[in-house]
């Protein structure tokens, strides 16, 4: 567990993270939550037999928040407290694309979506201090242009690919890759914020009291 160190913090809510992935704390940031501990979730990320990238995106967000939650509730620091979950699936149709390791994982990726439209889904899930679940499955779309050999060995030269869903960053170089975007811009980089702090805000979490506190 990583956490962070607490600066009177009192007058809200603890608040974990169940990611280690600094695009979802930077995103989260963003909106002024800073969480109170990052807890990444170890969980089997295997899809099941004629499981759908929506349904894939779903139940890996609850199984994280699940599992930061029983962590959580053993921390007397954080005792009952919220806990968000999300997971990230881009597909092709309905074939789900890996969280490349290797660079053939991220050259076949690639050459997969050159030229072609694909889709990017996040499950988010929130655990409220009184065990309450709630989720939201947000949908974009994005378009590749047509990438050239030289292209995709640059890309990949660069070592961006590593761990990202379908072999690319779209807020680093691989943004230069999209022609086109339709839905949520931080969805595809891996938290959905619109969705978030609407969930957060209607369990009661006082995301805009942050916004005062920063004045």
């Amino acid at each position: 567990m990583l956490s962070f160190k607490d600066q009177d913090k009192d007058w809200r809510p603890r608040l974990v993270l169940a990611s280690a992935s600094p695009r979802r704390l930077a995103l989260l940031q963003q909106v002024g939550i800073e969480p109170d501990a990052l807890m990444p979730a170890d969980v089997d990320e295997t899809p099941e037999k004629t499981e759908t990238p929506r349904d894939l995106a779903r139940r890996l967000a609850r199984l994280k928040a699940q599992a930061a939650r029983r962590v959580a509730e053993k921390d007397e620091a954080l005792g009952r407290c919220f806990v968000v979950a999300a997971d990230t699936v881009v597909a092709l149709g309905r074939r789900i694309l890996p969280k490349t390791e290797t660079m053939d994982e991220a050259a076949a990726c690639l050459r997969l979506l050159s030229g072609r439209q694909h889709r990017v889904y996040t499950g988010v899930s929130v655990i409220t201090p009184k065990g309450n679940r709630r989720e939201r499955l947000v949908e974009s779309r994005v378009r590749f242009k047509r990438l050239s050999p030289e292209e995709i060995e640059s890309y990949l030269a660069s070592g961006e690919w590593r761990g990202k869903a379908g072999g690319y960053a779209i807020q680093g170089l691989g943004g230069s890759f999209v022609v086109r975007l339709v839905g949520s811009y931080p969805n595809v980089v891996g938290l959905p914020l619109y969705e978030t702090v609407s969930l957060l805000e209607g369990e009661g979490f006082p995301v805009r009291l942050s916004w005062l506190n920063a004045a």
